[in-house]
């Protein structure tokens, strides 16, 4: 912990616990008597933070009446750790997409502001870091959830939803009559968990390809989080199925040192061989997003089992294979 952490860390114990004493802040620290006494002088003299020793209370405490006429003080500019910045970064990016002209503008200024004050100081404006950081969605699908808000009235309201929906999978377009159950929002897009009366099963809907919603004054059925779990929670990634399988994957030595350090999915397994290859193991109840994420890999990965699998696999890498090699028309 370098000298500006331990500047904010003495503040935070202090505004936390009213009154902290010089053991404790040793203790917090982790420094030496020596270096907690030059710390607390320089925020006293260079920083005008308003710490007095309390001798009745036998503590270091805010010295209230002080700070209520003026004498504010403010700590050194702190940069925010990775996850930090881009859980600001990423609110920031959802609410200043939402449509300036709605009704919910009023209550997400204040919220922007705030963040606004958050990621920026004098040195560092927030326009200057969003400007120097950037947050990628990759695979965000840009288009106008028009019927966002009837999905999200019909969830929360326990009604049923009509729906016209375009399935891009096959390019077949249905009408259904659902039961929300939840919304999930996955790499950069949105999508409703239902209950299908239709196919009278669990099945999950891509809300950009919803073309047409209509409210119904049906109480929706209600399915318990335990069942929608047992359908979408344990496979890899979005797509449903009951029937679970385990995938596995060997990485080349060179890709290894990328993905032994990623997630594919909760209750992966990996490890690494002896030539340096990383061998990773997870479940899975659909291939299509899986086949999408092991073919941007190329020939580092090598998919060992299921056979099912690794036989869509290698058709699917023929099929682009004779897609390159044919002449360009």
């Amino acid at each position: 912990m370098d000298r500006t952490e331990r500047f904010y860390k003495i503040d935070q114990l202090i505004h936390d616990r009213k009154q902290v004493t010089f053991a404790e802040l040793l203790d917090a620290l982790e420094v030496s008597r020596a270096t907690l006494k030059r710390d607390l002088e320089y925020m006293r003299n260079r920083l005008n933070a308003p710490i007095v020793w309390d001798r009745d209370a036998g503590g270091y405490r805010f010295d209230t009446p002080h700070a209520e006429v003026g004498a504010q003080y403010e700590l050194p500019g702190l940069w925010f750790n990775a996850s930090e910045v881009h859980a600001l970064l990423t609110m920031q990016h959802l609410l200043t997409d939402l449509d300036p002209g709605g009704m919910l503008t009023p209550h997400i200024q204040p919220l922007i502001a705030r963040l606004n004050s958050l990621l920026g100081s004098a040195e560092n404006t927030a326009e200057e870091i969003r400007r120097r950081v950037l947050i990628v969605g990759l695979g965000k699908r840009e288009m106008k959830l028009a019927h966002f808000e009837k999905v999200g009235s019909a969830l929360l309201r326990r009604k049923r939803l009509a729906i016209t929906y375009f399935a891009r999978s096959s390019g077949e377009t249905t009408e259904r009559e659902v039961s929300p159950q939840r919304l999930v929002y996955y790499r950069g897009n949105w999508y409703l968990d239902a209950w299908c009366h239709l196919r009278n099963d669990i099945r999950n809907f891509a809300i950009d390809s919803i073309r047409a919603a209509e409210v119904i004054e049906k109480k929706a059925r209600e399915v318990s989080h335990r069942s929608m779990d047992e359908v979408l929670g344990p496979g890899y990634g979005i797509f449903s199925g009951r029937r679970l399988q385990h995938a596995v994957l060997r990485f080349t030595p060179e890709r290894a040192r990328w993905v032994a350090q990623e997630t594919w999915h909760p209750k992966q397994k990996g490890s690494f061989e002896a030539d340096g290859s990383w061998r990773l193991e997870f479940p899975y109840a659909d291939h299509r997003e899986l086949i999408m994420d092991i073919l941007k890999f190329g020939a580092d990965v090598e998919v060992l089992a299921p056979p099912d699998l690794r036989r869509r696999v290698a058709e699917e890498a023929a099929r682009l294979t004779r897609l390159y090699a044919a002449p360009r028309k």
